[in-house]
C-alpha cells in the first residue's frame, strides 16, 4: 500500500475532488518551514563556455585528445557568491539584486581509445534583478538559487579543457524560514508497504479446475431427465 493506493481518502495528502475542503478541519498547526517571498526564472543558452575539469576519473591512462559527451549540473543547488541587495527609493520592499550563481557540472567524455571518463567544473553566471524582499523585519531573508543545465555540444580544447554550448535554467528566490499558523487535517495515515512481487503464478491459478466446452451454454446441464 501507499499515499497512492489506500482507501483511507481522508487521512493522505491529495486534491479535494468535491465538497467544502473546511469539512474535517480539527486543528490548528505551527510549523516551521522556509517561506518563499518571491522568486523568478531565466532560461538561456550559453555558448563559448569554457570549462577546466577536476578531480577527473578514471585518474590515470586516459589518452588526450579527448572527445565531449555531455554536461550536466550535479546538484539542483548552486552557490550564490557577490551578493549585493539594493532597496529600491521608491518602494523598500523591493530591491535589487545582483549575484553571481555557480553551478556545479560534471562534464563526460571519451579518450583517444573510447575509454569512458569525467570530471568536475563549474559555469558561473550573473544575475541582475529585481525582487521582492519584504518589509524590514528582525528575521533575516536569504538568496538562494535552484539551477538545471545541460549540454549536449562541447569542444575538446587541450589538457582537461573544453567548450560548451550549455543549455540553463536558473530560479533565484527570497526565502524566510518562518513559522507558520495552517488549518489541519490531522496526522496522515501511512499505510504498510505493499512488496512487490512478480505473481508469476496469477494466471494460472485464475484458469477454471476443468476445461468449459466450447460453445456449450454453461448456464445449464443437461442431465437424463431435463431438458434444455
Amino acid at each position: 500500500m501507499s499515499f497512492q493506493n489506500n482507501c483511507k481518502s481522508d487521512k493522505i495528502p491529495g486534491p479535494i475532488r468535491g465538497g467544502n475542503g473546511l469539512n474535517g478541519i480539527c486543528e490548528k498547526v505551527c510549523i516551521q518551514c522556509d517561506k518563499v517571498i518571491d522568486m523568478c526564472m531565466k532560461q538561456e543558452t550559453l555558448s563559448d563556455v569554457d570549462v577546466t575539469l577536476t578531480n577527473v576519473t578514471p585518474s590515470a591512462g586516459l589518452v588526450q585528445p579527448y572527445t565531449f559527451v555531455s554536461a550536466t549540473a550535479t546538484s539542483t543547488q548552486a552557490t550564490v557568491s557577490d551578493l549585493i541587495v539594493t532597496p529600491l527609493k521608491e518602494d523598500s520592499c523591493f530591491a535589487r539584486v545582483q549575484c553571481t550563481v555557480t553551478v556545479p557540472v560534471q562534464v563526460n567524455f571519451t579518450d583517444a581509445n573510447g575509454v569512458q571518463g569525467s570530471g568536475s567544473a563549474t559555469v558561473s553566471v550573473t544575475r541582475d534583478v529585481i525582487l521582492h524582499t519584504s518589509a524590514p523585519s528582525v528575521m533575516p531573508y536569504s538568496i538562494v538559487a535552484t539551477v538545471s543545465l545541460y549540454s549536449a555540444q562541447g569542444t575538446y580544447q587541450s589538457g582537461d579543457s573544453f567548450t560548451l554550448t550549455a543549455c540553463l535554467t536558473t530560479i533565484l528566490k527570497v526565502v524566510m524560514q518562518v513559522q507558520l499558523l495552517v488549518p489541519s487535517y490531522g496526522y496522515c495515515y501511512i499505510p504498510p508497504c505493499q512488496e512487490y512481487t512478480e505473481q508469476v503464478c496469477d494466471g494460472i491459478f485464475d484458469l477454471p479446475l476443468y476445461p468449459q466446452e466450447c460453445g456449450v451454454d454453461t448456464r445449464c446441464k443437461c442431465n437424463l431427465n431435463s431438458n434444455c
